[in-house]
């Protein structure tokens, strides 16, 4: 049976990291454990994982010796403080102890081998100071259970033997219910306060956007205009369209892909809009973007439609300097000439 608890206020947060979110656009902080179990067999468990804080990889368990390789020296020195450490000494125990779980698990629900597991869990700090735990079990890539820690218990994904199994097992288990409640509640979001103080420069770091503007032509009567943004961080940013200074409306025809990572911790994105050729409006993409403050970053498109004629144009006009000068020079050498011959025939 479900219990209610009330929810936490973190109260204690402004005090412990005064002018942590003194700004207003400052988002949730999130931070979360990803693991993954593969069982081959009864005698078999390759387990691995990752942390992040936000989209900032802080450690990585070795699926060779479980291990724990820390990617910061400031998530280290996090790290060691209060239970994050004390969590780290004991993690092998726990993995052992999870192997066993699942491998009973499985001779229970008589399922066979091979079987993948998936593990999420951490927590959110949100700007107000509330925060809350999460954690959710998967299995073969479907969501298997999910803990509610308000109810002090654990909620089945799917209607199978396996998720009521699980679920009402790990229930049962108070002593485990009230450590992982500790655990997501209070030492998460201690951990994440470490965290954001020591990685402060990662963090809060800032990189400007680099917007181009190009087209494309996949049929004669549709033209595509491309703005490519990358190398912005953090991850918020607004790109739009603008058609004569307005800014073009959300349609069928505008299309923004969503923020994608790249290899060096900074975002990107695509934003195309699709228009009729030369429709005779003028179109620019804007950027926004909180590195760069509240200025904007507006690329215009270059209209090339009309290049070929202009280039016509320029080349007649250089034909026409050039034949006039060509005139004028060999009127003036023709002159020169005849009044050489005037010479001649004066001296003569």
């Amino acid at each position: 049976m479900c219990t209610m608890q009330p929810p936490r206020l973190l109260l204690f947060l402004s005090l412990l990291l005064p002018g942590m979110w003194a700004d207003p656009e400052a988002e949730p902080q999130v931070w979360q454990l990803l693991q993954t179990s593969v069982f081959t067999n009864i005698s078999s468990a390759e387990v691995s994982g990752v942390a992040f804080l936000g989209d900032i990889p802080i450690f990585a368990l070795d699926p060779a010796n479980w291990s724990i390789h820390i990617h910061w020296p400031w998530a280290a020195q996090a790290t060691d403080e209060g239970d994050a450490g004390k969590v780290k000494s004991y993690s092998k125990h726990y993995l052992r102890s999870m192997v066993r779980y699942v491998h009973d698990m499985v001779r229970q629900a008589k399922m066979n081998y091979p079987l993948v597991v998936q593990i999420r869990a951490g927590c959110v700090l949100y700007p107000n100071m509330t925060s809350w735990g999460f954690m959710d079990v998967g299995e073969g890539g479907r969501d298997l259970t999910v803990l509610k820690i308000d109810r002090q218990c654990w909620e089945p994904q799917q209607p199978t033997l396996l998720a009521e199994m699980v679920s009402k097992s790990l229930t049962s288990k108070k002593s485990t219910m009230g450590l992982l409640d500790h655990l997501l509640t209070i030492s998460c979001q201690s951990y994440v306060l470490a965290l954001c103080r020591y990685g402060k420069a990662t963090l809060e770091r800032q990189e400007p956007p680099v917007a181009t503007v190009f087209a494309r032509t996949p049929g004669p009567a549709q033209l595509l205009l491309v703005c490519h943004v990358t190398g912005f961080y953090p991850r918020p940013i607004s790109v739009a369209w603008l058609r004569d200074g307005r800014e073009v409306p959300p349609g069928p025809g505008l299309n923004t892909s969503a923020v994608l990572p790249n290899a060096d911790l900074t975002y990107q994105l695509r934003s195309v809009l699709a228009v009729a050729p030369r429709d005779g409006h003028s179109y620019a993409c804007r950027v926004r973007h909180r590195s760069l403050g509240t200025r904007s970053l507006l690329v215009p498109w270059e209209n090339h439609s009309a290049a070929p004629g202009v280039g016509i144009a320029i080349a007649v006009l250089l034909l026409a300097a050039a034949a006039s000068a060509g005139g004028v020079w060999w009127w003036k050498r023709r002159k020169g000439d005849e009044a050489a011959w005037e010479n001649q025939e004066f001296l003569m």
